[in-house]
């Protein structure tokens, strides 16, 4: 996983794209900031969207090469990320400061690995903190704009519903859209949105 990784960040351009995912820009600026976790962020284009909205971003990714792309991206933008190389087991959810939000975007994990990061997501928010996702549904394997060729590491809703339980889901929807997000995520794609509130 961190060889294909870093082999796919270590090419010039932002291979998803240097602006924030749409889903998540549409609902960001309503709210008030505070510390917020972006796991899987690959070349960091939602963290240093949040922290130029003010929030304190930490953010963490397979790829050496991912992380040098955003460290870059945060500097252009005037802002600054913690920004850790770390594999999903390794990273210390449990003794990080709680967040107000976490964003999950195509974030896709072998079906252990997902319910693994899903739960560590929740614990990582206070109460009152908010999860906003987008992924592809299980229905992408009908498209070519992108994400994994295996259906067991895509989502449904039935699956997101089980996986967050411990949250209020305040939508929860899949759909079809048109993706812009650089040269890997482009054309007409089956998602699923999800924004969840820990109570």
């Amino acid at each position: 996983m961190k060889a294909f990784w870093n082999e796919r960040y270590s090419e010039t351009q932002y291979v998803y794209g240097k602006a924030p995912n749409a889903f998540f820009r549409e609902h960001a600026g309503k709210l008030k900031p505070g510390r917020a976790l972006f796991p899987m962020e690959g070349e960091g284009r939602n963290a240093v969207y949040a922290a130029g909205l003010g929030w304190q971003v930490s953010c963490f990714d397979y790829s050496d090469a991912g992380r040098n792309k955003a460290l870059a991206l945060a500097r252009e933008a005037g802002v600054a990320i913690d920004y850790q190389v770390s594999d999903l087991r390794d990273y210390p959810f449990a003794s990080r400061p709680a967040v107000g939000l976490v964003g999950l975007f195509f974030a896709h994990q072998p079906p252990g690995e997902r319910l693994f990061l899903h739960q560590s997501c929740v614990e990582s928010l206070e109460p009152g903190g908010l999860l906003i996702l987008e992924a592809f549904a299980k229905g992408q394997l009908g498209y070519q704009s992108g994400g994994p060729r295996r259906e067991d590491m895509l989502f449904s809703s039935e699956e997101l519903r089980a996986d967050f339980s411990g949250l209020q889901i305040l939508l929860l929807e899949e759909m079809e859209t048109t993706l812009s997000e650089g040269p890997y995520h482009v054309g007409p794609a089956r998602v699923i949105r999800l924004i969840g509130k820990k109570n």
